[in-house]
């Protein structure tokens, strides 16, 4: 017996943008008006549903918890097209600064290194 595989399964991925956190669910084919999605504030989860009962996905967004900042629902949006379900949250102001600061940091180590390894070959 031979297996295939199934290419028409909801696959589920992570894209953060510079403003965002985004996740994308793919091979989703119910129009747009038939998904809902929200917060469950006592779980401190999206939430993302269907009318049809056809998917059900429940996803925390791990970098909020990391800085203990609470969930918004009108902070978070949805957008639909080619099958794919885009589920935007935008990024509170303690993020952006935090990853703003990150950069900075980022960017020193990798100036100290090249400083002090200039013939090295370093691939970003």
């Amino acid at each position: 017996m031979m297996r295939r595989q199934v290419n028409c399964l909801p696959i589920f991925m992570r894209k953060d943008t510079k403003t965002c956190f985004q996740w994308r669910i793919r091979n989703l084919p119910y129009p747009k008006d038939v998904y809902s999605v929200c917060v469950d504030p006592t779980e401190r989860r999206v939430v993302v549903r269907t009318t049809n009962k056809k998917y059900y996905k429940k996803f925390s967004i791990t970098d909020l918890d990391r800085y203990q900042l609470p969930l918004d629902d009108s902070l978070l949006s949805f957008a639909y097209a080619n099958c794919t379900l885009i589920i935007s949250y935008q990024k509170p102001k303690e993020v952006l600064v935090a990853e703003s600061e990150l950069q900075k940091e980022l960017k020193k180590v990798f100036i100290t290194y090249r400083q002090k390894h200039p013939t090295d070959l370093l691939c970003l």
